[in-house]
Order: C-alpha cells, then structure tokens, then sequence
C-alpha cells in the first residue's frame, strides 16, 4: 500500500489585514516577511514534516512552485540540504502551474509504487504577487505545504486519482512579468476553474463508483470563496458539513501549496476509516481520493497548520508589505562587503545550509563553525557531524544596529545563541519584536535568505522567538 506517512505545512508569522488594501475589506492573510520565499518556507513545511523522522530514510525530495526564486536553477537541492537529507536521492522542481504541488505529488506515488524511492517528499510554496489594489491582491497568500510518500506506515492510503487537461488564457505571467495577469472573470471561472475541476471530480467518480455521500471531507481548491461554495453544490456535496475550510479569512490562495495545505488542515481534524476526495486546479484539474489508517494517531505531534495559523503578527501599514515585496522601493542597507562568492558559498555549505557543526568524539563539545581542534579537550580532527537546524536555544547575549540596518528591518538584531545539548553561535533574530528580546529568551531556528549578490541568493539561518 502506498500514501501519505507524514505531512507538514508552514504559515509565516506575519498576516497582513485586508482593511489595510482595502476599506472595509475583512480578514487577513498570510505574508512573507522580507527575508522568506518560496525555498524558506518551502524547507520549514518539509521539516515540520520530518518532526520524529530518520531523515537517511528519505529517498527523494520534490519541490513545486510557480514562485521560484530561480529560473535556473534546483531549488529542490538547497531544500534538501537545508533540510539536511542524505545526497544520493532524487530531486526534481515542479513549476509553471498552480497545479504543480500535484504533479508533484503523481510523480511521488509513481517513483514509490515503482521502487525509484522508498520514501518521496513533497513540498510546494509560493508567494504569489497580484497588481496593487487588484481584486487578486486581498486573496493571494503565502505559505507551504509538505507530505511525506512511502509504503510502509501508510497515514492515509491513495484509493484513486483522475486527471484532465484544459488548454485556457485564464490565469498566467509571462517570463518578465512580476504580477499574476487574468482575462475577463466570466470566462475564466466558468471555462476555466469550474468547468475543469467538475471534469476531473465527475471523471474519478464515475470511473470508479464513488458518490457524494462517500466521502468524510472534500478538499477543493478555489480561487475564493464563492465559487468555492458553487463548484461544491454543484457537485452534490454539503458546503457546510463535507467540505474543507479554504481558509480564505486567515490566509489566502497560496497558490500550488494551497490543495496541499487544505489537505493537511483536513488530516489533522482526520480520524482511521475517513474518506478524503482533493482536487486541485491549473489547465485542468487533478483529483484523489484518500482513506485515512490508524496510523494517524501517531504524527499528531505537528505544528502543521493549526499551529502555525495559531501563531501570527498582524500587519497593519500596506507600505511595509509593498517594501517587503520589493513593489516599494527602501533604501538599501549600507554595506562594506560587496561581494559574494560561489566558491565560498559551496565550500561552506554543510555549515551554512544544512546548519551542521561538529562534535568532539573524545569529550562531547559541541562547537560551530565546525573546526579541526577542539576548544575543550584540544584533540585534533575526532570530530562528527552535528545537525544544529532542528535543536532549540537560547539567547545568552544579543546586540541591536539602528545605523547599518536596511529600513525594511530597523533595528537590526544580532544574537549569540547557546544550543540546548551544547554549541553556541553567532546569527541575525527575525520575526522578532525587538522591545520582548532579552537574554535567556528561547529561540528556535528557522532557515531564511539574506541578501541577493551578482544573481546569487545567499540563504543562512536565523533565530527567532519560539512560535506559540
């Protein structure tokens, strides 16, 4: 039996109020702060994922998003090692479509069912950006999602998928294109969205014998709620008591993450025996259907989505979230050094990406950066691997810059950090409220990007407030 044996799903802190674009407009939704994307968040859903999981056992990582910060280049590897899984595996991007995070998913089952890989991760992000003070703008949201595929400890089994294709100008950008362009709605959402969701929906029950009435929860994505509630009426499903909350209120469309995300939000309200249809969209539709095992109980101990949507900032001036979007111009931060090297970047990876230090086969010390003698025993090159990414800390002192700091981020705040089980490191705080930064403050780590260098995007990692 192949499925799901895991899943994650990440929501920045940060939620931007709806009556900040426009009057009267009610709720929120999720944003990026200045230093994430889609690779960041992309990697702490895959994490969240991984919570209690021999990370060698992971045979591929898959990674879907129409916002790649790169347009060459695989962002599946830097999440693979900032994640920091063995490098003998699989990696593929997923783009071009909203409905990436399924494709994805397809050719997760496949390479399990096919032996490629015993155990196949998926994760899909996006930060999507609509014209200012379009109607797109109040529903677009960030965030990630992350399932784990495998054959053995099967969380939620696979019963059926069906997919069409739809050749349509409904939704699209252009390679230079910053914003998310759409023709006219009455074409795109009744040849487009519904009509291609109803397809492959109808399709996959027909084909197999499914009615509405089987099924505990339905997953659908939807471009908002309205026609969320009209394509699942016009299905025959109770919009009330079947089917998922978008979560259109607290976080927007989060474009190729988003049936993902929804199906991790129905997983954790799951209980053994549900049956779970999801479809997405983007030219066309794929559709599943899922059984949940009793095997469920047991990855519980997620943030996953309810977690994370617990846990927030609310923003409330619309021009930090231009700035942060880059859409607003901010003055650059008065740097000295200029350049940033590959050779550099590459050679130092495992400590800057995978955030691994060393620890002293002859006494235990803990030490980052990773060195060849150790600083309390002095044995010279008895060193092993330590993985500092998932431990928490806390702050033992920490520093604040009101003159270097980029306008986006005032003040600046640089920690020292000790690691519970031992190391100590040096490293920037993020989604941080500098007035509530103190020393013994607990932290956690969260990898983020921080600046862009002659077309390099340089990503390290952060301490951050443990979110609650």
């Amino acid at each position: 039996m192949v499925g799901i044996t895991s899943y994650g799903a990440y929501v920045p802190l940060f939620r931007l109020s709806r009556e900040a674009i426009a009057k009267g407009a009610k709720g929120e939704k999720a944003i990026c702060n200045f230093d994430e994307d889609s690779i960041t968040m992309a990697a702490a859903a895959a994490i969240d994922c991984l919570n209690g999981i021999d990370r060698n056992t992971v045979d591929g990582l898959y990674f879907a998003s129409t916002t790649h910060p790169y347009k060459e280049k695989l962002g599946a590897s830097t999440i693979a090692m900032a994640v920091d899984l063995k490098t003998d595996i699989l990696t593929a991007d997923f783009s071009h479509s909203l409905r990436a995070g399924t494709s994805a998913f397809n050719s997760a089952l496949d390479a399990v069912k096919a032996g490629s890989a015993k155990k196949a991760m998926v994760t899909a992000a996006d930060c999507r950006l609509a014209f200012p003070r379009s109607a797109f703008e109040p529903n677009f949201g960030d965030g990630a999602g992350a399932l784990l595929i495998g054959d053995t400890d099967v969380v939620v089994s696979v019963e059926a998928s069906y997919s069409v294709y739809n050749e349509i100008m409904d939704v699209w950008r252009h390679e230079t294109d910053s914003f998310v362009r759409t023709w006219e709605d009455r074409f795109t959402l009744a040849h487009g969205y519904l009509q291609g969701v109803k397809e492959a929906i109808s399709g996959l029950m027909k084909k197999f014998g499914y009615s509405p009435a089987d099924f505990s929860k339905v997953v659908l994505y939807s471009p908002d709620g309205r026609r969320h509630v009209e394509l699942a009426k016009s299905l025959g499903f109770d919009d009330k008591t079947q089917v998922q909350d978008p979560l259109f209120a607290v976080m927007g469309n989060t474009g190729a993450a988003f049936p993902l995300m929804l199906l991790v939000a129905a997983l954790e309200e799951a209980k053994a025996g549900d049956r779970i249809l999801l479809a997405s969209y983007g030219d066309g539709s794929d559709a599943f259907v899922f059984q949940v095992t009793e095997q469920i109980e047991k990855i519980r101990n997620r943030r996953g989505m309810k977690g994370h949507l617990a846990s927030k900032k609310v923003v409330t001036d619309y021009k930090d979230y231009l700035a942060w979007r880059g859409i607003l111009p901010a003055e650059p931060r008065k740097e000295t050094v200029v350049f940033l090297s590959a050779p550099a970047v590459w050679r130092e990876r495992d400590a800057n990406l995978r955030l691994r230090g060393v620890k002293c086969k002859a006494c235990g010390t803990v030490q980052f950066p990773p060195q060849r003698v150790c600083t309390h025993c002095h044995a010279k090159d008895q060193f092993e691997p330590y993985r500092l990414s998932d431990k928490k800390a806390k702050v033992f002192t920490f520093a604040m810059d009101r003159i270097t700091s980029p306008v986006l981020e005032l003040p600046i705040v640089t920690t020292t950090i000790d690691f519970d089980g031992g190391g100590r490191m040096q490293c920037f705080m993020t989604d941080r409220d500098p007035e509530q930064v103190v020393c013994g403050l607990p932290v956690e780590m969260t990898f983020r990007k921080l600046q862009l260098k002659d077309g390099i995007q340089n990503y390290f990692w952060k301490s951050m407030p443990i979110r609650t």
